[in-house]
């Protein structure tokens, strides 16, 4: 054998003997390493989020809760519906509409009844079209309701001049009178003589099935020409 023979010889008996001590705890030093990884990895995300949370907490440094007692309790508009008979009582108080109520003549309205569930339809000749249209699609929002069931014939009456009375002092010009559909329709034949007969009424038309139907008037008024509550401060 010669000395490079030996000489090799010698060296692949080291490699083997590194090899056998390797394979012999190949489990210690696997477990140390993955050990020693997953700890790195846990700590990683712990650090991230205490880092984010310090990060949070300054931001919010001088932030004070709100405080729900100033808080604005805002809910939209909507339009009213009032009592009949509460109207016509203050009707009755105040006095105010009486003259109106001598210009509208029962008699009138009465002979020319309608049926329970007849559509009422009425315009004077001057109102244009497209606005009469807009208020029978039900298009125009109106500013208040009066419901008159229960109401003999004279508080519906005070009661239909009452609300347009109001109307016409918050200047609106589009109001509601549910009459009902009972099988006689008194009411109902009744207010569509008092419309007829009222100088504010341009107007009035039977309402949508949705806000109604035959049961109901949408009515359109003549606006204030001069209100002073809205005049405009030179």
């Amino acid at each position: 054998m010669s000395n490079k023979d030996s000489a090799l010889s010698k060296e692949q008996q080291k490699l083997l003997k590194q090899f056998k001590k390797q394979i012999s705890q190949p489990h210690s030093h696997a477990i140390e390493n993955r050990s020693e990884h997953a700890t790195n990895n846990a700590d990683q995300p712990v650090d991230r989020e205490a880092e984010e949370l310090d990060l949070f907490k300054k931001a919010l440094q001088g932030v004070k809760p709100i405080d729900h007692g100033n808080v604005a309790d805002i809910k939209p508009k909507r339009s009213k519906k009032v009592d009949a008979q509460i109207l016509a009582k203050r009707a009755a108080a105040e006095g105010a509409i009486e003259s109106e109520l001598a210009e509208l003549s029962d008699t009138q309205a009465a002979l020319n009844p309608v049926a329970s569930q007849a559509s009422l339809s009425y315009r004077i000749a001057t109102l244009q079209y497209k606005v009469f249209e807009d208020l029978k699609a039900g298009k125009m929002r109106w500013f208040e309701a009066v419901d008159l069931h229960g109401c003999t014939v004279e508080q519906a009456r005070a009661a239909v001049l009452q609300i347009i009375q109001m109307a016409k002092t918050e200047n609106q010009n589009v109001i509601k009178i549910v009459h009902g559909k009972g099988p006689e329709a008194i009411l109902k034949t009744y207010v569509n003589g008092w419309l007829r007969q009222h100088r504010d009424v341009l107007a009035f038309v039977s309402a949508p099935e949705n806000q109604g139907g035959t049961g109901a008037v949408l009515v359109l008024l003549k606006r204030a020409e001069k209100n002073p509550k809205y005049e405009t401060k030179k």
